[in-house]
């Protein structure tokens, strides 16, 4: 029986995975099983491992490379280039046999059907021993190979990266016996995405690990640019539980620069390039909304098919316009680790300068000696714990990255190069900070900061941290009382969702306008009433450039931000509190000095809900409610609850309540619940009356101190009398509880006192408070207080 050189991509699944590695099986299997369920993967073929293994036979290349392997230097790897080298000279200047030549090219033409089409050469290695073992990264792959004699140079230059230095560390690192790792090449349709877009598909929260979500990142060309971090993708993130079942399960979508496209050469000599992305194409996403959604479907319908998170290669095609799936494979990094398990990083940073700044990977901190190099030719230069600062990776610098503390690249997105291998190493890095090698001087100190949400950044000379390490498996919960989570960050959102809780006590909208959107709502409804040459106007137009009607930037931004809350918690209840910021906070937003009154005192003046239905803030309110009815109806998050901040008597409460009908938002409809703060002595004193218009409480104890003692908090000179232990303080709080339930209405409270003060937590809990919400740095000792009462 003739040996099997070649096998059809239709004719191979799983099984086959050590005759023709993970990668090739992978399409294999899709092709076979997946495409009934309407998923299109680009037809090929596959070189065997047996066929590599006749390729050394052949050219007697067993005991040469084995002697080379033998003088690598086990240790330190200070010959590792040495050796690399000699190795893939023994390969490239080897013969491929004639009956593989032959069999390669019979299976191009059929494939081509008589022409000489456009392929894509991948390596796909296997071990003898370990067949499902990932060597994802370690060898390289060709694109836009086209004809006979350029097909066969890049088999036989796939072949000759097995010994590749990443590789040969790779195989070191992980205990593999290099002879025993054979190399598949697979050879597959090129799909025109050069005329498209293409890009990378998790089957989960890629920084978190969060299991519900699908993420997209996608660039205008090949998608060589996300995986070598030369671009900043589009970002797009879809709820994986409301996939066909809502009209929009996108709950973000983030615009990235793609300053280049990667697309075919004019010739063989240059089989791909990069040319600057025209900027209409800049500001466009590469993906339309059924675009997103269909290659979500796809992405969980392969994660369901292979029962774990998957990590997806995507391309579109610019002539037909269709959607493929590349490959395939398994996650590596988050599917292994236990999301119960957490450090915890506290920069204390205050006053620090900031050097530069870009996307945070990871969410802990590294401190050290900042190693510039500019290729990996300097890595010599770099000592083990030191930090590389570069302008971007690529898998040749695995070897060097394995030995550093933190990585920054002026490069890059979340799904580049250098972000994978810093998931897998399990070290921060910066990635896209554009400046990092100019403000960053070789030898500097440097503290690099990947613990403040989504932006990471680099600050002169060693800070101080503290590092939390939590295990939530081993906590239990009170049985009575629920305690949630005060929040505000979208960012934090899917790692917070680990913490045990019972939901969101607290969403503040006002962090999501002051970070997310930084514009004052009445400046976007009334964007050609601002001054032409004002700086704000400059500003604001900038920042919505790419949206023609200015309202739909902030109803846009809002609702992102509130959707990943909703998700991250859902289905546990999240309680949004509308805009509560004070005159002069509103007057700080972009646009707000000219639509804001001066007051004495805004503690107490034109806040809450008595913005929400006057003309001075109306139409900003409408926007509001907009944002919450999207992620409500449209995106389907029925969990989320609102609440009404320093609504001073019934019939204001009444007046919101109508304006929220006039703008779609009907309490009890679609199971809307509106709750109010108890945060004013009216609240309390007449929580029956308010009870008839709101569906809960939650105890604001702040504003209600002050407003019970009269104490204006922000004042240096009375503020010493503030005290939430007041026995006023206290016996508000009691008599609000109380009152409440008299009205069959659950309340909460949201403070710092339950967690710093155990008999503060006794006292709520004999009053018999229902939830207490607390911010995350304080829940775990809350939760402890709590517990240790009720026992």
């Amino acid at each position: 029986m003739q040996p099997a050189w070649i096998r059809n991509f239709n004719e191979i699944s799983l099984a086959d995975i050590p005759s023709v590695g993970g990668k090739n099986a992978s399409l294999g299997e899709m092709i076979s099983l997946l495409a009934s369920k309407g998923i299109t993967v680009p037809d090929g073929f596959a070189t065997t491992a047996l066929a590599f293994e006749n390729f050394l036979s052949f050219n007697r290349l067993h005991a040469p490379l084995s002697e080379l392997i033998r003088q690598l230097d086990h240790h330190l790897y200070t010959n590792l280039r040495t050796i690399g080298a000699a190795a893939r000279k023994l390969l490239l200047n080897a013969a491929l046999p004639l009956h593989l030549q032959k069999e390669v090219l019979q299976a191009y033409e059929q494939l081509g059907k008589g022409e000489p089409v456009a392929v894509a050469v991948r390596s796909s290695a296997t071990a003898e021993d370990l067949p499902e073992a990932s060597f994802a990264g370690q060898h390289e792959s060709y694109l836009n190979v086209r004809g006979e004699e350029a097909l066969l140079e890049a088999v036989k230059r796939c072949f000759a990266s097995l010994y590749t230095d990443r590789a040969i560390k790779y195989r070191e690192d992980h205990g593999f016996q290099h002879e025993k790792v054979a190399l598949s090449v697979g050879i597959q349709l090129m799909v025109r995405s050069d005329l498209a877009c293409s890009g990378v598909l998790f089957t989960l929260e890629p920084e978190s690990g969060f299991r519900n979500l699908i993420h997209i990142s996608g660039v205008w060309g090949l998608g060589e640019n996300i995986v070598q971090g030369t671009v900043t993708p589009d970002e797009f993130l879809v709820f994986k539980p409301f996939l066909g079942k809502v009209k929009q399960p996108i709950i973000q979508k983030r615009l990235g620069e793609k300053e280049q496209t990667m697309i075919y050469g004019d010739d063989t000599s240059q089989a791909i390039l990069n040319k600057e992305t025209a900027a209409d194409l800049r500001a466009r996403f590469v993906l339309s909304d059924a675009e997103i959604i269909q290659l979500a479907q796809w992405g969980k319908l392969i994660e369901d098919h292979y029962g774990k998170p998957m990590d997806i290669e995507w391309a579109k095609d610019g002539i037909s316009q269709q959607l493929y799936i590349l490959q395939a494979r398994p996650e590596t990094v988050h599917s292994r680790s236990n999301p119960l398990l957490l450090k915890e990083y506290r920069l204390h940073g205050e006053g620090a300068r900031i050097l530069a700044s870009g996307q945070a990977i990871g969410s802990s901190i590294a401190i050290g000696t900042a190693r510039l190099l500019k290729s990996t030719a300097e890595a010599d230069k770099l000592k083990a714990g030191e930090i590389i600062v570069t302008d971007l990776t690529s898998p040749d610098w695995d070897p060097i990255l394995k030995k550093s503390a933190a990585i920054v690249t002026n490069k890059g997105g979340r799904t580049s190069h250098a972000s994978i291998v810093a998931r897998e190493l399990g070290v921060p890095a910066i990635v896209g900070c554009e400046n990092a090698t100019e403000k960053i001087k070789d030898g500097d100190i440097i503290t690099v900061s990947c613990c403040e949400g989504k932006i990471g950044r680099i600050y002169a000379g060693s800070l101080l941290y503290d590092l939390i390490e939590h295990d939530f498996s081993s906590i239990k919960m009170p049985e009575k009382t629920k305690v949630m989570l005060i929040a505000g960050d979208p960012d934090k959102a899917f790692q917070l969702s680990f913490y045990p809780n019972d939901g969101i006590g607290l969403l503040r909208m006002e962090f999501m306008i002051t970070h997310a959107i930084k514009i004052h709502p009445m400046a976007l409804v009334h964007f050609d009433q601002l001054i032409n040459d004002s700086p704000d106007r400059e500003t604001i137009a900038l920042l919505t450039q790419s949206y023609p009607d200015k309202r739909e930037y902030f109803i846009d931004k809002l609702s992102q931000g509130i959707a990943a809350m909703a998700a991250a918690f859902y289905p546990k209840p999240v309680i949004l509190r509308m805009s509560d910021f004070k005159s002069n906070e509103y007057a700080n937003l972009l646009g707000g000095a000219g639509f804001e009154p001066k007051e004495e005192n805004p503690m107490i003046g034109f806040r809450g809900a008595s913005r929400y239905y006057h003309e001075r803030y109306r139409e900003g309110f409408r926007l509001e409610c907009a944002a919450v009815r999207r992620v409500r109806e449209e995106m389907g998050f029925t969990n989320l609850k609102l609440m009404i901040p320093f609504c001073r008597t019934v019939e204001e409460g009444e007046k919101v309540m109508e304006q929220m009908s006039n703008y779609g938002l009907v309490r009890g409809v679609n199971g809307l619940e509106v709750y109010v703060m108890a945060e004013i002595p009216s609240n309390v004193l007449m929580a029956e009356s308010f009870a008839q218009v709101f569906d809960g409480f939650s105890i604001g104890s702040n504003d209600l101190t002050q407003l019970t003692l009269g104490v204006d908090r922000d004042s240096a000179l009375v503020s010493p009398l503030f005290n939430e232990q007041n026995p006023a303080a206290r016996l508000m709080i009691e008599m609000a509880i109380r009152n409440a339930h008299a009205a069959g209405r659950p309340i909460g409270i949201c403070g710092q006192a339950p967690s710093d003060d155990p008999s503060f937590a006794r006292f709520l809990l004999e009053a018999g408070i229902d939830s207490i919400s607390y911010t995350p740095d304080a829940l775990l000792k809350g939760i402890e207080n709590l517990r240790s009462l009720t026992q």
